[in-house]
């Protein structure tokens, strides 16, 4: 990791009427690192996900892409992915690299799907599902991937699958965005982990550092930030 900061925010914000989902967050993305963000049900990660990628706008604040020039610079796995019937695996990644000229062979095998390249997409199982959407948000080759819950209803072996394309995405150079609740394998795959609640940033730091703070697995540290026995700290740049 170069910690290149490839995205970032500065006091992102944003409000639905007298709702605030995200106050005043700051973060950055770095390259060739998987960062991680953790909250519960209603923490505000995927409005922070909307507001990184352009979907929503912020009510104040900013966020900035510091990454190199390219054809596309942010690519999207949302919750759900969906794909229009009546079209092959193959079929629909050439529909998606057709309109920024990729190669849908090197998508494929960028998530592993040459097997099933000739299965129609609504015989996809749920894992393999989440894979094409991978694979269609890899076209153009972003620096940044963004991946909201990509195991979220997985059996183990598929969301093993899952999260080791995503550390293989990271490795060749990417700024990859991860929000899951699959905090094991969260632990095993991010870099830095970014804990929200309540709509506020409350630490950022690696695995490694916040279970030190508590002395347990991720799920017990991730439980303990939220009960308040740590205050917010900054880690690896992050305020």
């Amino acid at each position: 990791m170069t910690d290149e900061p490839y995205l970032s925010t500065s006091e992102l914000t944003k409000s639905y009427g007298d709702v605030t989902a995200l106050d005043a967050v700051t973060v950055t993305f770095p390259d060739t690192a998987v960062t991680g963000l953790v909250g519960p049900n209603g923490s505000g990660k995927t409005t922070l996900i909307e507001l990184l990628l352009g979907i929503e706008r912020p009510t104040l604040g900013t966020v900035e892409y510091g990454g190199p020039d390219a054809v596309r610079r942010f690519g999207y796995l949302p919750q759900r992915p969906t794909f229009r019937p009546g079209f092959t695996v193959a079929e629909t990644l050439g529909f998606y690299a057709g309109l920024v000229d990729d190669d849908p062979d090197r998508l494929l095998a960028e998530v592993g799907l040459e097997a099933v390249a000739d299965r129609p997409v609504t015989g996809l199982s749920g894992g393999m599902t989440r894979l094409l959407g991978i694979a269609q948000a890899l076209a153009g080759d972003p620096p940044v991937v963004v991946l909201d819950e990509p195991a979220s209803g997985l059996d183990p072996a598929m969301s093993e699958r899952i999260f080791s394309v995503v550390e293989d995405l990271a490795a060749e150079g990417r700024a990859v965005v991860l929000s899951s609740h699959e905090l094991p394998l969260v632990e095993r795959t991010a870099d830095r982990l970014a804990v929200l609640e309540s709509g506020r940033l409350r630490t950022t730091g690696t695995p490694s550092e916040l279970r030190e703070r508590t002395g347990g697995p991720l799920h017990e540290t991730f439980t303990s930030l939220l009960a308040g026995e740590t205050g917010v700290v900054s880690v690896g740049g992050d305020r």
